[in-house]
């Protein structure tokens, strides 16, 4: 077998365990509720690389582990992340999610935020499963740093003064701290030295601050057939995001203000060709290529913490496939376009 390249032929690598993770997940799913079952059906089939699963069942597989603790862990992982989905959806006012509508534009604001406490629940029910004090306190840990960071994340709505350091917290709470679960986990299950867990956490962490700093660059890259929401959707809800600060950081006083300015009102309609401008100080202060080099930064921290795993990819084959498969997650992740 060779070694797996592109995102695909990672996926490839693990599609059986992907398979029952999306059984495990339809099962996990059923209510006598119709509408839990419809809502959850309808944000988990509308797409997404999965990539949390994937980074869990590569981690695992790496490590050695087999049965269904891995399937089990991955399902836990996305049902959280599928409920925030679900609560930030509400929280932002948001309409599109990979280019269909959000689960609060087609069912209603108290219908998400509901479901999502369902699947939250749920997902507390599988880690009773799992039988582990040691992994139920990572995830519970991980759940309630994502809700501090959406409350952070709120804190700072409008507000054009945020600096590096608390965007890196924010993005670091409300997304790559699950990344750095989903390998957190696996190590805890294989009952890894503690320089092999802490080299999977380093690894999720900074490959989840690469991802996420990249969304927010393309937010300001894609149309909405390519991103799946439009284009300055995170301006227009007033989030500061890496290419504003750096953008702000570099432009000249009229450009600082004109961001400042729309930052603080969000209302993109009411400024004539007002994305146009934007994009126009984005490229001129070269902010998204700065954003593009930071998040490549993360990733090559993530890439170097999976030096701690060379022995283990030395001792058998299959370990090597999903060693190198995390590797190329890196480049992937801080080089990806949509």
């Amino acid at each position: 077998m060779d070694l797996p390249e592109s995102f695909p032929e990672i996926l490839e690598l693990i599609q059986p365990e992907l398979l029952q993770v999306n059984l495990q997940l339809k099962k996990a799913l059923k209510s006598d509720v119709n509408l839990i079952q419809d809502i959850g059906e309808h944000i988990i089939n509308s797409g997404g690389k999965r990539i949390r699963p994937v980074l869990v069942l590569l981690s695992s597989k790496a490590l050695g582990l087999t049965g269904i603790q891995p399937i089990l862990t991955a399902n836990i992982i996305e049902l959280i992340h599928t409920a925030t989905l679900l609560h930030d959806d509400v929280v932002d006012g948001s309409e599109l999610r990979r280019g269909k509508p959000c689960a609060n534009i087609s069912f209603g604001n108290a219908a998400s935020v509901l479901t999502g406490d369902f699947l939250y629940s749920r997902a507390f029910e599988l880690m009773c499963e799992l039988n582990n004090l040691p992994i139920m306190k990572v995830l519970a840990a991980a759940s309630n740093k994502i809700a501090e960071g959406e409350v952070q994340q709120l804190e700072h709505c409008h507000n054009p003064d945020i600096s590096e350091q608390i965007y890196f917290e924010i993005i670091y709470a409300k997304t790559a701290k699950l990344f750095e679960a989903a390998c957190h986990v696996p190590a805890v299950l294989a009952q890894a030295s503690p320089e092999i867990t802490q080299a999977f956490i380093n690894y999720g962490k900074y490959l989840g601050t690469a991802f996420q700093i990249i969304d927010d660059v393309i937010d300001y890259e894609s149309d909405p057939d390519q991103m799946g929401k439009n284009m300055g959707d995170d301006l227009a809800e007033g989030k500061t995001t890496l290419p504003l600060i750096i953008a702000m950081k570099l432009g000249s006083e009229a450009q600082k203000n004109f961001i400042r300015n729309l930052i603080k009102t969000g209302e993109l309609d009411t400024i004539p060709e007002a994305l146009l401008t934007i994009s126009e100080i984005l490229k001129s202060t070269q902010a998204l290529k700065i954003s593009r080099e930071l998040a490549k930064q993360e990733a090559l921290k993530a890439l170097k913490a999976l030096e701690a795993l060379e022995p283990i990819g030395r001792i058998q084959d299959s370990p090597l496939h999903a060693i190198h498969a995390l590797k190329n997650l890196c480049e992937l992740a801080w080089s990806r376009v949509a």
